[in-house]
């Protein structure tokens, strides 16, 4: 296992996305407000990742098994079906923005400093995605993320955090007893190297989801991942 962890990641918000995001006018009575959050944030936000390569030591129906650890998934199993290794991580806004904002009392300030720990997030993710291009090219590729998926519950980051290690000490992360991330503004999942334009939202019903990147297939499941294909 090679283990990497990015903690020098540069975060700048990008002010017109951001405005945009909240549909707040920086011209406006608030914009003055939100610029000073901004500068702030800028100045105290450290996003993070930690990622490693690891390898699928074996492969079942309904499960995978990667560092010897066993990652129940029907979903999975195909998905992984032509490769041998993929890459577990974690990214995160960082502890620096999460107390900020936990310090916080007004309702607007709150709600205006989420949007800015997402775009930290969103700054770590994209970080990893590169960092595994620059060392291990490999192309084009998708993530699965526990609890995104019936098929992939919540409970299955206990196995993902083990592949990791030491994720709180590494990166600030801390995983609860109900699986939650603290801080909250931060991502599990699995990149792995695919021909295929692979989303979770594919085979999530969900309605009315404001995170959704992709239309939901109904009968893909039946299709492509059901046992009774075999």
């Amino acid at each position: 296992m090679a283990h990497t962890i990015l903690d020098d990641i540069e975060f700048k918000i990008d002010k017109n996305r951001l405005f945009q995001k909240i549909h707040i006018d920086p011209a406006g009575e608030d914009g003055e407000r939100v610029l000073a959050l901004i500068n702030k944030a800028e100045a105290i936000g450290k996003p993070r990742a930690l990622y490693t390569l690891s390898y699928i030591d074996g492969k079942e129906n309904d499960y995978v098994v990667v560092d010897g650890v066993k990652l129940t998934s029907r979903v999975m199993r195909v998905n992984f079906d032509k490769i041998d290794r993929v890459f577990p991580h974690v990214a995160t806004c960082g502890r620096e923005l999460h107390e900020w904002a936990e310090g916080m009392d007004d309702i607007l300030d709150k709600y205006w400093a989420g949007t800015i720990m997402e775009m930290a997030l969103e700054t770590a993710r994209n970080q990893i995605r590169r960092h595994i291009e620059e060392n291990y090219h490999i192309g084009k590729s998708r993530s699965m993320n526990p609890g995104s998926l019936e098929d992939w519950p919540i409970g299955q980051q206990k196995e993902l955090f083990r592949i990791l290690g030491d994720v709180q000490n590494a990166i600030g992360v801390e995983l609860t007893d109900s699986c939650l991330m603290i801080p909250m503004k931060s991502a599990s999942g699995i990149l792995f190297q695919t021909e295929s334009d692979f989303e979770n939202c594919q085979l999530c019903p969900g309605k009315n989801c404001p995170n959704r990147r992709a239309e939901y297939k109904e009968h893909l499941y039946e299709e492509k991942y059901s046992l009774k294909k075999r």
